[in-house]
């Protein structure tokens, strides 16, 4: 790979983790603020979809080392 792929990699990393901060922030309020259930679960699943793109590009990054 890389060190542009790799920069681009991590650039994109950054913008996901921010993101995934700024929808932990907002479901936070919105428990807080007694919102609709259904709304919250569907903020969580966006959040978990983040998640799971991190982990991704993580395990790009990071090659598998088997010991």
């Amino acid at each position: 790979m890389s060190e542009q792929e790799q920069a681009e990699i991590r650039l994109e990393f950054a913008r996901l983790k921010q993101e995934h901060a700024d929808f932990d922030a907002a479901i936070n309020a919105m428990i807080a603020t007694g919102c609709d259930p259904l709304q919250v679960q569907r903020m969580k699943k966006k959040k978990l979809a983040i998640k799971d793109r991190l982990t991704h590009l993580e395990d790009r990054v990071i090659p598998d080392i088997i010991a």
